[in-house]
């Protein structure tokens, strides 16, 4: 398994506690803005595995602003790490899984893509993007052995909403909920995945009536709020 991220130190700790239980882990540093090392990073997976079976593209930045505030460069930041180190990284793998006609490409991105929160505006409009991408390179792949999943998940207990004070009724759940749901998808070769599951009650809220969604968010307090310090 090749993990990648910026943060190579706290990588190399998951990476050891997967060979310490019989696995195999490499821990490579990489900045999904930058195509090049993208690339690099495709290269040393192959270089030290034979080949890949399965992607998941889990990079995020999140940031947090009344969408009446944005501007471009908050557009800016939020589509160069969610949007483009996605493309970036299926420049680099696609190739390769459609030369051996097999493969299983995951994209976590967010059900802020669904049903975006006020203050996400931008974040959620990259997680969009990705999600519609997404689902047209999973029609245009249809047939030709790589498997294309989508994974909405609502809040999840990561450092990157540390800060952010959410109801009970949309709870952060742990990472951990995630990943078995991906290992779900993947194995089931399901298209698209909800994780928590009562995300989807919003969703069906929102698509029978986009003001009901709006007033579920604002009545329940979805938007959640920052926690001082």
């Amino acid at each position: 398994m090749a993990l990648a991220a910026r943060d190579v130190e706290q990588l190399e700790r998951v990476a050891e506690r997967i060979r310490q239980q019989g696995g195999e882990a490499i821990a490579i540093r990489c900045d999904v803005t930058d195509r090049a090392a993208v690339e690099q990073l495709v290269a040393t997976a192959i270089g030290a595995f034979g080949q890949i079976d399965v992607v998941v593209a889990n990079a995020g930045a999140y940031q947090r602003k009344p969408a009446t505030e944005l501007t471009r460069a908050d557009f800016d930041a939020a589509f160069a790490v969610n949007l483009f180190g996605v493309v970036h990284l299926v420049e680099a793998v696609l190739p390769r899984l459609l030369a051996r006609g097999v493969g299983h490409l995951v994209f976590v991105t967010s059900f802020d893509a669904r049903k975006p929160m006020p203050h996400d505006g931008a974040y959620a409009a990259a997680k969009a993007a990705v999600a519609t991408y997404v689902a047209a390179l999973r029609q245009g792949l249809h047939g030709r052995g790589v498997r294309v999943c989508t994974v909405y998940p609502g809040r999840v207990d990561t450092r990157m909403i540390a800060q952010l004070r959410v109801p009970a009724i949309s709870a952060k759940i742990p990472p951990a909920r995630v990943a078995k749901a991906i290992l779900r998808a993947i194995r089931r070769g399901s298209p698209e995945v909800v994780v928590p599951w009562h995300c989807r009650l919003l969703l069906w809220a929102d698509t029978l009536s986009p003001r009901l969604g709006d007033w579920l968010v604002r009545v329940l307090g979805l938007d959640g709020r920052e926690q001082l310090p």
